[in-house]
């Protein structure tokens, strides 16, 4: 499981990486460009799925047992130390956002994504570190 938790985070990286790129004239290119926009809805949902199943990954290689919702996995990260509690329970809200992203995408604005959701990458990011320390220990 170790192994498919590591190719995840890595994964989740590689998405990152892109959305870092995209974060230069944003609106502009939002507005008029839907292959951007698509692209960088994409890569938002994968970021933010991946980050769900790595949580729910987690819960199974420490034998803690399935969560009820995408939210809760991350809360319980919290819960049991894996994830400082108090981090948890703001960055669960990353459920809520996935979701948003697969049902509502028609209902997104670009000040948004751009002002708001690209600058909480170091979020994930700061997540994805401690996933890993909690794989060291």
């Amino acid at each position: 499981m170790r192994h498919k938790i590591e190719a995840k985070i890595k994964r989740v990286r590689y998405y990152l990486s892109l959305l870092q790129s995209y974060k230069q004239e944003c609106s502009e290119r939002f507005k008029n460009d839907p292959m951007f926009e698509g692209a960088l809805l994409h890569y938002l949902y994968l970021s933010s799925d991946g980050c769900i199943a790595i949580a729910e990954m987690m819960l199974r290689h420490r034998k803690i047992g399935a969560s009820q919702s995408y939210y809760e996995a991350i809360d319980t990260l919290g819960e049991y130390g894996i994830i400082p509690k108090e981090f948890a329970y703001d960055f669960a809200k990353i459920a809520s956002f996935r979701n948003f992203l697969a049902h509502d995408y028609e209902k997104i604005e670009p000040s948004f994504i751009c002002d708001e959701a690209l600058h909480r990458l170091d979020e994930i990011e700061k997540y994805l570190g401690y996933i890993e320390e909690s794989l060291d220990t």
